[in-house]
């Protein structure tokens, strides 16, 4: 019987927060289902990645890809920048797993999709900095509209860029973010800007793939698009392996 190729391995990263369910209230380690649903109908395997001390390493020898979720804002004392008083509260656990992740991943050429806060760990770890309260830069909140409030942007994409290829020259996304791109980190290159001349997407053409994108993808299950060339990205790192 010939067996059925694995489907790629998508480590997600996820939330450490308090969450309700029946009768508790505990913090408890999650993520937005849709990432799942978009990795999973994309082709992937899709596991939660919360934060934790260590370990890293040891999950990326396992994955074959890796999404770094939005959530809350960077530490602005990675880019050594003090805190603006629009800017969230450290949250340093995350920080850590995620920038540890993200080196692992990158050292060892493995896929990375960066979503939202995603592309701006992408950014402050290659170097660059944020803007952190966009608002002040552009003079509208229409990135960030209300609490819970997606922001529906048209993007325009860099000619020959990888985004370029899979979206057309413009898309219609979903954004929900008040920080945003400033000094861009070494060996990525804008990919896509909205209306107002934003940064909303890097590449870093020359290695593995590593694209960010700071809208959010999966929140329009009518456009898989993304997700699919990501996990079809991954197939082709991964080669033939069973």
């Amino acid at each position: 019987m010939t067996r059925r190729p694995r489907r790629p391995l998508i480590g997600v990263t996820g939330y450490l927060d308090d969450a309700a369910w029946g009768v508790w209230r505990q913090p408890a380690a999650l993520v937005p289902h849709t990432y799942v649903e978009s990795v999973t109908r994309a082709g992937g395997t899709a596991v939660v990645l919360p934060p934790q001390a260590d370990g890293a390493g040891d999950v990326l020898d396992r994955l074959d890809g890796l999404l770094l979720a939005g959530g809350p804002d960077v530490d602005p004392a990675r880019y050594g920048a003090a805190p603006h008083p629009r800017t969230g509260a450290p949250h340093e656990a995350r920080d850590a797993w995620e920038f540890g992740l993200l080196a692992g991943a990158l050292d060892r050429d493995l896929p990375v999709l960066a979503v939202c806060r995603g592309m701006q760990v992408l950014n402050v770890a290659l170097g660059g900095a944020l803007v952190q309260h966009l608002p002040d830069r552009v003079g509208d909140s229409a990135h960030q509209p209300a609490p819970a409030t997606f922001g529906r942007r048209t993007v325009r994409t860099r000619p020959g860029s990888f985004l370029h290829g899979v979206l057309g020259a413009t898309s219609e996304v979903s954004c929900y973010h008040h920080q945003a791109v400033g000094a861009l980190g070494t060996g990525l290159l804008p990919a896509a800007w909205s209306e107002d001349e934003t940064v909303e997407a890097l590449e870093r053409p020359g290695g593995g793939f590593a694209v960010g994108v700071q809208w959010h993808p999966e929140a329009d299950a009518a456009d898989p698009r993304l997700f699919t060339a990501f996990v079809a990205s991954v197939r082709g790192a991964r080669g033939s392996a069973p």
